[in-house]
């Protein structure tokens, strides 16, 4: 499995809404509410040889309140 995180800007006052639908999707494996530019950081694993910016694509940027969104792909953890 390959883990990656993506930061997500939502509409202002729908960042709950947000996250329920992602919830609710079971595509993520953690939801974190943050501060700063970014409203929400969520950490998905795809299997092996995914198209992770399809993966976003087809998703994360279909649902609804979703502004902006910056993938960080990761290379080991620690």
């Amino acid at each position: 499995m390959v883990p990656f995180f993506v930061q997500i800007k939502c509409t202002l006052g729908k960042t709950y809404n947000v996250a329920n639908a992602i919830a609710d999707a079971e595509i993520a494996s953690e939801i974190y509410s943050t501060a700063g530019e970014f409203d929400l950081l969520v950490k998905f694993y795809v299997e092996d040889g995914t198209d992770i910016g399809h993966f976003v694509n087809e998703k994360v940027h279909c649902l609804p309140d979703i502004i902006d969104t910056r993938t960080i792909i990761t290379f080991k953890s620690f």
